[in-house]
């Protein structure tokens, strides 16, 4: 008998609140120490796929992306046993090349929020994991494959710049974004990519250009109805092309599920049970 394959999260951006063509197996209401989720999971299947998805905003775009309990999502996922999370971000770009309706495989990010919580190991446990690569190699190359297979136009690289939101860019901040040598932006995928790697889990992002944020001088400034126009069409590709990622049954190994090998500094054996049960899940393995 073929072994059941791991889970796979799917946590969708903007204008992605829900996967069609696949199975619905149950709806998981989750508890977490650090609250609930933006919404309960959808645990669905897709041939011997079991998929768990989350619309990172809530159904109905209700949670702005500085209020997003990005701990509570991604300890859920953990919690219903996800082992890869694809995310899936509505991005503008910062490059001439870099078009709207455009998807870009992303391979770094810069974080500029504030405020947000951006790690499980508050204390009194602490841990220190690597983010020089936030990317896992072996989803990005997957997802490259699938964008190929269904035609979309892709870029294999980039660095997705991570602003606070909610408003958007004043042109001087999108063309000193550019000087930095950014190539798209977004309010998303941070503390998410930091999170997913603390909880040992591979992350990787298809960011889809919707708008030139606001530094091209021949596009007009970013408005919400044209960048909705350009969000629906990316969220139909975005979909079949997940589709496409779905059927790809390849395995690559990667050192993400390995993250906190070395990184935890304490000694969880004898470490306080107030301490240890709030990271329980990303621990347990240790104990």
């Amino acid at each position: 008998m073929k072994a059941q394959q791991a889970r796979i999260g799917i946590i969708g951006g903007s204008g992605l609140y829900d996967m069609e063509g696949m199975q619905i197996i149950d709806t998981i209401d989750l508890d977490t120490p650090f609250g609930k989720p933006s919404e309960p999971l959808t645990l669905a299947t897709t041939g011997s796929r079991e998929v768990v998805f989350l619309p990172r905003h809530g159904k109905g775009h209700r949670i702005p992306p500085h209020r997003i309990n990005y701990r509570a999502n991604i300890y859920a996922m953990k919690q219903a046993g996800v082992q890869q999370i694809i995310s899936v971000s509505a991005v503008g770009s910062l490059r001439e090349d870099i078009r709207p309706g455009d998807f870009i495989i992303v391979d770094q990010f810069v974080d500029r929020t504030h405020g947000r919580q951006t790690t499980f190991f508050d204390g009194p446990v602490v841990a220190h994991v690597s983010m020089a690569d936030p990317v896992c190699p072996a989803l990005r190359q997957r997802l490259i494959r699938a964008c190929d297979a269904r035609e979309i136009r892709v870029h294999t690289t980039g660095t997705y710049m991570v602003m606070q939101g909610p408003q958007f860019s004043s042109r001087a901040e999108s063309e000193l974004y550019r000087q930095w040598g950014m190539d798209i932006i977004g309010m998303t995928n941070m503390p998410e990519a930091k999170l997913a790697r603390e909880a040992e889990i591979c992350y990787a992002t298809v960011a889809m250009c919707t708008d030139y944020d606001c530094w091209h001088e021949e596009e007009a400034d970013v408005s919400v109805s044209s960048v909705i126009e350009i969000m629906q069409a990316n969220v139909r590709r975005a979909k079949d092309m997940l589709h496409a990622f779905l059927q790809d049954d390849s395995v690559h190994p990667c050192s993400c599920q390995q993250a906190l090998q070395h990184g935890i500094f304490a000694d969880l054996k004898t470490a306080d049970d107030d301490a240890v049960r709030p990271i329980f899940e990303l621990v347990r393995r240790f104990l």
